[in-house]
């Protein structure tokens, strides 16, 4: 899988696939880490402890502020993949030293939720 590295680091664990964007600052509890919004397709479900699986992240900017929140109260996703970085998601998981990185819809596609995978944001490899 080609990998497009945009804050480094590795992770290893479960996929948590989501088909919608994600609104971390209206749509997870910042707390607990339970996805609250009723209308998204991960809700009831935790992102902590996973590698979240979501096109591209909406919302208002303060969400890098509940991606921080969500690691300092350790119920963080270990690591995120996305088609596309927004700036939110992207400045969230710099200061909160999450990994992320993003791949092509074809790659992004091939991944199942609840599949365990590795990922290195260091040089690129997801196996």
């Amino acid at each position: 899988m080609n990998v497009k590295i945009i804050v480094r680091g590795k992770a290893q664990g479960n996929l948590l696939v989501a088909k919608n964007p994600i609104n971390f600052l209206g749509g997870i509890d910042k707390k607990t880490g339970m996805v609250h919004d009723t209308k998204h397709d991960l809700f009831g479900k935790s992102v902590a402890g996973k590698i979240l699986v979501f096109p591209f992240g909406i919302g208002s900017s303060v969400g890098a502020y509940t991606i921080y929140s969500l690691k300092y109260n350790k119920c963080a996703p270990s690591a995120m993949i996305c088609q596309k970085a927004d700036l939110t998601t992207a400045s969230g998981c710099a200061i909160s030293n999450i990994p992320l990185v993003t791949m092509s819809k074809e790659d992004y596609d091939s991944l199942k939720d609840g599949q365990e995978i590795t990922l290195d944001g260091i040089t690129g490899n997801i196996s």
